[in-house]
């Protein structure tokens, strides 16, 4: 056995330890200087579902999503706040914290999945709206929430590829900062969160499975809307996620250096 063998489990250990820290200290941090805490988690997820709800069901009557519609919604706004949060952070992942990038000598993927792990423990931390509200609207609970695990996972994925991909190109490239910003308001429209995937004319159904999101959400809500399930838009989103892992280790391994250079 070599020694790269024999180094191999102590060094992942050292890694995921240190990638703890770094989630915990972030947490902490967020929470500590903040007099409302935990609630942060919740307000901001709380406040979108109440203002969307009251617009298109008070205002404009709307003919989209299912019943409980504040069920509906909630199930696709908190995993949008953990994908909205991390993808801002992403774009000053390293610049944020550029001595220590420099030094460590920890691989710098870690300052990537560190806004995963911990913006995805907020996820957490926020579900127990999900679940006040599915009590309270009288929402029928399914098998199909045994799939929300697997929506987290392939989140988890999505995640850290889009990491991978955004950090070191806001370095390089510091407008991508302001751009990202844009094509994330972009995307909470053209992503299956006040409207469902079904509720899409033909060809925009189709068009609309190319966006991991949409697979991604539709896991989501199994557990309370089965009739979202749609096998082709679900398998896009899985292939998806692992596309954009795999171009997203590909664009920072090809980047790193220049990156370092540049903090």
């Amino acid at each position: 056995m070599t020694t790269a063998a024999v180094g191999a489990p102590g060094s992942a250990r050292r890694y995921l330890h240190s990638l703890w820290i770094l989630s915990a200290r972030d947490l902490r941090v967020r929470y500590s200087t903040s007099a409302l805490g935990y609630l942060w988690s919740v307000l901001d997820p709380l406040v979108m579902t109440g203002i969307y709800w009251f617009v298109f069901t008070q205002v404009f009557h709307r003919t989209v999503g299912e019943e409980p519609y504040i069920v509906f919604l909630i199930t696709a706004l908190l995993p949008w706040v953990w994908l909205n949060s991390a993808v801002s952070d992403f774009t000053r992942a390293f610049n944020k914290d550029a001595r220590l990038v420099r030094s460590t000598s920890i691989p710098r993927s870690i300052w990537v999945n560190r806004i995963v792990l911990s913006k995805g423990i907020e996820f957490l931390f926020s579900l127990p709206v999900l679940v006040v509200f599915a009590v309270f609207s009288g929402a029928t609970v399914g098998w199909g929430l045994l799939l929300f695990p697997v929506a987290m996972i392939l989140q988890l994925v999505l995640l850290t590829g889009l990491g991978l991909l955004v950090a070191p190109l806001c370095v390089l490239w510091t407008d991508l900062e302001r751009t990202t910003k844009l094509i994330l308001r972009a995307l909470f429209y053209a992503s299956p969160i006040i409207y469902g995937v079904a509720n899409l004319p033909g060809a925009f159904s189709a068009a609309a499975a190319f966006n991991p999101l949409s697979g991604i959400f539709a896991l989501y809500r199994m557990g309370f809307f089965p009739d979202q399930w749609n096998t082709f838009t679900v398998v896009v989103g899985a292939v998806m996620s692992f596309m954009f892992l795999a171009l997203g280790l590909y664009t920072f391994r090809s980047l790193e250096r220049a990156v370092l250079k540049e903090l």
